[in-house]
């Protein structure tokens, strides 16, 4: 067994070439066990190591570090060094243990959430993310931690950045689930309501051998955001979707699923009474929020059913239908809804009516173009990559294997042939 001076030796001297980093991380990997019984006195050690050159050995000497039981007060002294690490240390190095340096990083988000400061750890696990990922289409144990932490901080357009990624590797179902489902809340703090639901019926639609409170939980939020962005919701889920979820979802968000019916209604007092009298249990799922936008959505549904009817109409007769309390705040919908591009309108302020446009896009301009030809690109990227997966696929060995042992079943044996003429 090494000592810990003699590995700190040998990090210095074998992490300059790719050569020498391979025969250091056997090195590495006989000492890690030693390295987990020195654990209290390496720290020190880190201070003989530069993390921009001996990245590899700094992972190794910082891991058993951040698995010591963690105070405010290490914390602050372990957040600095951990975010200078994940700064400066190279991605070639820190990929030979891609597990150890997940956990560094899993732990520095605890840290830094222990410290109430999330927002210390943003950049640092976004720069984390680049460093481990092969490519932009892996989706990493990082990226979940990175999005908690966006959300905690509010950081939205932060987490932005990865989301707009199309992912296609995932390793563990857990990553893809809470990826999904915290990307789906970012895109909700930025009313990007598409988006949202696009994440979240991943979540409620992917494989699943059991129903988990990740699923759930999107499931609520899903209905709400659907109720929010289509003034609609179906409790039908695709053909695709895990039998156990089919046959669970509905049992454990029956709230959320007559909240729905109640909006269906299209009675705003019934809504709100509902709303009034299971206040607390939207609150304890933290969804109250959005409930207070579902109410305020009903009213903007209820205005576009009338532009549907009417081509001109009082501010007081909508105040009127959609059971609002005065023509101003009817005009305060109407300007919001207006602004948000949900219904064309102009407002006479002399007389208070209202009088509603069709649709002014003409679907000729530059940017519509250039648009609808970038739409056409991403789908055919898209088709391109699937038929890939799919002939990647069809050569595996393993779905071979199952294919081979679901054939044996049947016995062609016990079938006429297919005849090739008939005979007419």
């Amino acid at each position: 067994m090494q000592s810990v001076e003699n590995l700190v030796t040998q990090i210095q001297g074998l992490s300059s070439s790719a050569s020498d980093i391979s025969v250091l991380h056997n090195f590495l990997k006989a000492a890690d066990d030693s390295l987990r019984s020195e654990t209290p006195r390496l720290l020190p050690f880190l201070d003989q190591l530069d993390p921009s050159k001996h990245s590899l050995g700094y992972l190794y000497f910082l891991e058993p570090c951040v698995y010591v039981t963690v105070t405010k007060e290490r914390a602050n002294t372990l957040v600095p060094i951990i975010a200078r690490f994940i700064t400066s240390c190279v991605a070639e190095q820190i990929r030979l243990a891609p597990e150890k340096f997940i956990t560094v990083c899993r732990r520095f988000k605890e840290q830094v959430m222990l410290l109430e400061v999330p927002i210390r750890g943003v950049g640092p696990l976004l720069t984390a993310i680049h460093k481990i990922q092969a490519s932009t289409e892996h989706l990493t144990a990082l990226h979940p931690e990175f999005l908690q932490l966006c959300l905690l901080s509010k950081c939205y357009k932060t987490g932005l950045s990865v989301l707009e990624d199309d992912i296609y590797e995932v390793n563990q179902p857990r990553d893809f689930f809470l990826y999904c489902y915290y990307g789906g809340m970012i895109f909700i703090g930025q009313k990007r309501f598409q988006k949202a639901l696009e994440l979240l019926h991943n979540v409620v639609t992917a494989p699943m051998s059991s129903i988990n409170a990740i699923a759930c939980e999107a499931y609520k939020k899903y209905i709400l955001v659907s109720l929010i962005h289509h003034g609609q919701f179906s409790t039908n889920l695709p053909k695709y979707t895990s039998s156990a979820a089919q046959r669970n979802l509905k049992n454990f968000c029956q709230f959320y699923i007559e909240l729905a019916n109640n909006y269906n209604s299209g009675k705003v007092a019934e809504l709100e009474t509902y709303v009034r009298v299971n206040r607390e249990k939207f609150e304890s799922d933290n969804n109250l929020g959005l409930v207070k936008q579902v109410i305020s959505s009903m009213y903007k549904r209820n205005i576009q059913r009338l532009t549907q009817t009417y081509l001109t109409l009082s501010l007081q007769d909508i105040a009127n239908t959609v059971q609002l309390n005065s023509p101003k705040e009817a005009e305060m919908h109407v300007l919001q809804m207006i602004q948000d591009g949900q219904i064309y309108a102009t407002i006479n302020q002399k007389d208070g009516m209202v009088r509603f446009l069709e649709d002014p896009e003409q679907y000729k301009t530059c940017e519509m173009i250039e648009h609808i030809d970038s739409s056409i690109q991403r789908i055919m990227a898209l088709s391109k990559k699937l038929t890939g997966m799919d002939e990647l696929l069809s050569c595996d060995p393993l779905y071979l294997a199952k294919a081979g042992r679901e054939r044996q079943r049947f016995d062609f044996d016990d079938f006429d042939t297919v005849p090739q003429k008939f005979n007419i």
